[in-house]
């Protein structure tokens, strides 16, 4: 044969099978210019030197596997879509005279074009808009933005490796479907159909008990803490019952709809319903995937936008004043007046520099240990495991006592306690619904009422432990009694705490904190050289975690806009091809319907029908689950310390009405391809 002959017989499969296989390389390039920007990100110098650069780093290289994975799983679940198209056309080869090795040089060209076009221009638009995302990020981020443009070589080697791998695998999956099928297999296979499924009740009913597990975990999950730990099995059960329900259930569906005469015996519903319930059991699992590529586009969109325009929210409670000093001394006994003076001095020193003076001020001491709430016991630091009747109890908590007069004097209040009794006070929206609270079965207290006014220190909205803070009459006794306990000699830890706001602006809150986060270090030297008492000094500032902060959330505010752009282009190609494929599956029955009397006009009001039957399941179902995970996503959002619902709410609403908006005009358009293909107003394959 000519040299040529087979690159030219894979250039010709390819153009004449333009409608499958254009949008393909478009999702193609689509995906390997995503990861190449990703990668690009990852490997950056001008990342790196940001505030948080690492962080950031380490959050784009998690978004490159993700991409990658994703993009593997993907591109096999569309390629098969082009494999059942070209079937009947290598069973023609087959029966001509060529052998399935001269067909396998055929795939190897047009899987060998395919992947060339794809990298090549995939990387030369990632390299195009690499430094655009680059500057995105510095913007999202607040970073210093540099405006030289370099090639990354480690991320096109990196790129050419995972996508190339790729391609090779769907080369040789390709190759597996056709040896294992004779010509006549391969001729008849986009004629023959599937059998009418039955709908199988028990994988539907399995379904259900799937979503309605992970619904109720989502619904009644008790605390932050617990959220994070149940979300990822919610997760799996929210995946696993789509599946389940989408497959099992739309063929119930369509069987129930067949079952009403009045709507089945119509001219714009009985074609529709007819076709799609042949083929329920392979289009229940494209919609679940668009379902389940939607509800992931909305959850990371919702939550990362959330967090990003909640930024002041968050810094507030993660930082509760200004200014947040913690110093950790051996006992209460060292926690005396001339060591705490010695810090307010060199505040107040620091602060006449800049002409201002402290507001707000919050200072008192603590002593501070772990444990495990059991009911309305604590047990304090004790292995979980060693308490076999607590199996379904997972949390662990902090506890800080305070003494009463401490709080008085911060709070401007007058209260008073018995000696059995406490003030007591949760983070994280934790409730604590026992009226009396012990330790180890022996100390009590009486809870007299539960606060909601006092501001715990930084460390506290820090750690991801609920904390519960408990104002005692006595906490020498409150101490004595809790580090008198088996083992717990050494779990207590004593505190003083020093936070105030000023009235300066950002810039010079900066400027202060360095002062007296220097000077402080100090004092903490000599301190501990003359043996004071003090084991640790703590100084933060939220004016200069400002910048971490924004480069934190702003990183993972671009991985959730580049992981839903990656996202959307499959959902938008799944709904694609299952409109093209079922176009040329349903094309012959049009046809016939069309020579006895269907008319143009109604075979437009039958795929309208088919459209608003069947294809906005997805959406309804991502509404559903984005629903009964709205709990459970606020009480996860309440570890990254925001409390704003109100954004929250808004920002899920405005996700879900842009995500609907966009929806329906995928379907739309797509819908008109497949009217084209089966009203015969294009022939063309």
């Amino acid at each position: 044969m000519k040299t040529g002959f087979y690159p030219k017989l894979a250039f010709d499969g390819i153009r004449k099978n333009r409608r499958m296989y254009v949008p393909f390389i478009c999702t193609c390039i689509g995906m390997v210019m995503m990861f190449y920007i990703i990668s690009y990100l990852h490997y950056s110098d001008t990342i790196a030197s940001m505030n948080g650069g690492q962080i950031m780093r380490s959050t784009l290289n998690l978004g490159s596997i993700v991409v990658g994975i994703f993009s593997c799983i993907f591109l096999f679940y569309t390629n098969s879509f082009l494999i059942r198209r070209r079937k009947k056309e290598f069973g023609l080869y087959h029966i001509l005279g060529m052998g399935k090795l001269n067909i396998a040089r055929i795939l190897f060209w047009e899987t060998l074009l395919t992947a060339v076009i794809s990298l090549v221009f995939g990387i030369g638009f990632g390299i195009l808009f690499s430094k655009l995302a680059e500057l995105a990020m510095a913007r999202l981020t607040h970073a210093q933005i540099i405006y030289s443009m370099h090639i990354s070589p480690d991320s096109i080697l990196f790129t050419l490796t995972v996508f190339g791998c790729i391609f090779i695998l769907l080369f040789f999956n390709t190759l597996r479907q056709i040896h294992f099928s004779n010509a006549i297999t391969l001729v008849k296979s986009e004629s023959v159909g599937e059998k009418p499924p039955k709908g199988n009740i028990l994988l539907g009913l399995l379904g259900m008990i799937c979503l309605a597990a992970a619904y109720y975990l989502a619904v009644t999950v008790a605390d932050p803490v617990s959220a994070l730990g149940m979300f990822f099995i919610a997760v799996i059960l929210v995946i696993v019952g789509t599946y389940l329900i989408m497959i099992a259930g739309s063929v119930l569906f369509c069987r129930l709809l067949q079952k009403n005469k009045r709507y089945y015996y119509r001219a714009n519903h009985f074609v529709s319903i007819s076709s799609m319930v042949y083929r329920m059991k392979r289009n229940g699992a494209g919609l679940a995937s668009i379902c389940i590529l939607a509800t992931m586009v909305l959850v990371m969109l919702s939550t990362t936008v959330s967090l990003y325009f909640g930024m002041d929210d968050v810094l507030s409670n993660r930082y509760p004043y200004q200014f947040n000093t913690t110093v950790l001394y051996n006992s209460f006994d060292t926690m005396s007046d001339e060591n705490t003076a010695s810090i307010r001095k060199l505040a107040s020193d620091a602060m006449d520099k800049y002409e201002c003076t402290p507001s707000n001020v919050s200072d008192y001491r603590s002593a501070c240990f772990y444990g495990y709430l059991i009911d309305n016991d604590f047990v304090c630091d004790t292995p979980f495991d060693s308490h076999s009747e607590t199996a379904n109890y997972l949390e662990g908590k902090i506890f800080y006592f305070v003494p009463l007069s401490d709080y008085n004097k911060m709070m401007g209040t007058n209260e008073t306690l018995e000696s059995d009794e406490a003030l007591l006070f949760s983070t994280r929206d934790s409730a604590y619904n026992e009226s009396t609270i012990s330790f180890e079965h022996g100390m009590t207290y009486t809870i007299k009422k539960q606060i909601d006014k006092f501001r715990p220190d930084g460390n506290s909205m820090a750690n991801i432990s609920t904390t519960f803070v408990l104002i005692v009459p006595d906490i020498h006794a409150a101490v004595d009694a809790i580090a008198a306990l088996p083992g717990n000699e050494k779990s207590v830890y004593f505190y003083w705490h020093y936070n105030f706001d000023t009235n300066l602006n950002r810039d010079d809150q900066i400027l202060l904190a360095n002062d007296l986060s220097s000077t402080i270090s100090d004092f903490f030297t000599q301190s501990y050289k003359q043996n004071t008492g003090i084991k640790s000094c703590q100084f933060e500032s939220r004016a200069a975690n400002y910048e971490d902060f924004f480069a934190d959330f702003g990183g993972l505010f671009y991985l959730a806009i580049v992981l839903s752009i990656v996202f959307l282009l499959a959902a938008v190609l799944i709904i694609y091809y299952k409109q093209i494929s079922e176009g040329y599956e349903d094309q012959a029955r049009f046809d016939i319907m069309q020579k006895v009397g269907m008319t143009k006009k109604e075979i437009r009001k039958s795929i309208n029908s088919q459209l608003l039957t069947v294809f906005f399941l997805p959406l309804v179902g991502a509404g559903t689950h984005l629903i009964f995970a709205f709990p459970m996503i606020r009480k996860i959002l309440l570890l990254f310390n925001l409390t704003n619902l109100h954004l929250y709410t808004i920002v899920t609403l405005i996700s879900f009405g842009a995500f609907a908006i966009f929806y329906t005009i995928v379907y739309r358009i797509t819908s008109n391809a497949y009217y084209h293909i089966v009203s015969g107003a294009s022939n063309s394959r």
